[in-house]
């Protein structure tokens, strides 16, 4: 061998591994600052007024009971809705449809919604809903959200569903199983910890979102329960008060962005694990 076209080759090896290690070191020590910071910031103002007490007006000590309250509250129902169009619209996909016209039209515009603005879709649903109701709710916001989980969880439960090999499919056919009981006993329950995952993804991407809120759900600095009228949640109420140029609605601010930051992180943690399982099974 060409001792020149050797070394040559190990040098240029050299150099974009070095540039490669240098653009990781780059991107983590940035995202190490940012976690940094927000830790720092976010501890000082953790307290249990955090979460007992409503937003409070500016001077006065409060909590972000309410922010806390409306999200879960639009989290759930927007996973309880979008959950079941998701599996069923990606078990059509997997299973009935996987090479009609109509599946590569579903495919497209489910690839469309699952990298759309969600600002494009909670200007949608403020036309849809919040208009023709005449005042923001509680339910836009959910419905916004829940748009958003329905293309993470197609995406998921189609790609889980292809992976079951048809032999599974075939062996449950041979024994005379309907096409449905084969999918609910074999496919479905053999998929099923990579379908969770993405479930888990998807309430970890709207935990964050601020703009398809502001559009439906708007916010209420009160403590409210009523789906009917505007809600706070979290991302907004962050917003509100990163923008203010109080420092005790600051302090809440990144006690509220570091709440949200460690409910992804630990969401994340739960599906990255129950994917590894899934795999090593």
């Amino acid at each position: 061998m060409n001792t020149g076209i050797y070394a040559r080759r190990r040098f240029i090896n050299r150099i974009f591994l070095g540039l490669s290690v240098a653009a990781t070191a780059f991107g983590l020590g940035w995202l190490a600052l940012i976690l940094g910071v927000l830790v720092y910031q976010g501890f000082s103002g953790l307290d249990l007024a955090l979460f007992m007490e409503s937003t409070p007006p500016p001077g006065l000590t409060g909590g972000l009971l309410n922010a806390i309250v409306g999200s879960l509250f639009m989290s759930i129902v927007a996973v309880a809705v979008g959950t079941p169009i998701g599996i069923l619209a990606g078990t059509y996909l997997a299973e009935y449809g996987r090479y009609t016209r109509l599946a590569f039209v579903l495919r497209f515009v489910n690839d469309i919604l699952l990298s759309a603005p969600s600002i494009v879709i909670g200007l949608f649903i403020y036309e849809v809903m919040v208009v023709s109701i005449g005042h923001f709710s509680a339910w836009a916001g959910a419905t916004a959200l829940s748009v958003i989980v329905i293309p993470v969880v197609v995406r998921t439960t189609e790609g889980m569903l292809l992976l079951i090999p048809n032999t599974l499919r075939e062996a449950a056919a041979a024994l005379g199983a309907p096409r449905a009981h084969v999918i609910r006993t074999v496919t479905w329950r053999a998929a099923q910890t990579g379908m969770v995952t993405g479930v888990l993804l998807a309430v970890a991407r709207i935990s964050g979102e601020t703009a398809p809120l502001l559009f439906t759900a708007l916010n209420n600095q009160f403590f409210s329960v009523d789906p009917n009228q505007p809600m706070a949640s979290l991302p907004v109420v962050i917003f509100q008060m990163a923008m203010s140029p109080y420092d005790d609605w600051h302090r809440l601010a990144w006690s509220g962005a570091l709440l949200i930051t460690m409910t992804v992180l630990v969401l994340s943690i739960i599906a990255r694990t129950l994917e590894s399982r899934s795999e090593q099974k």
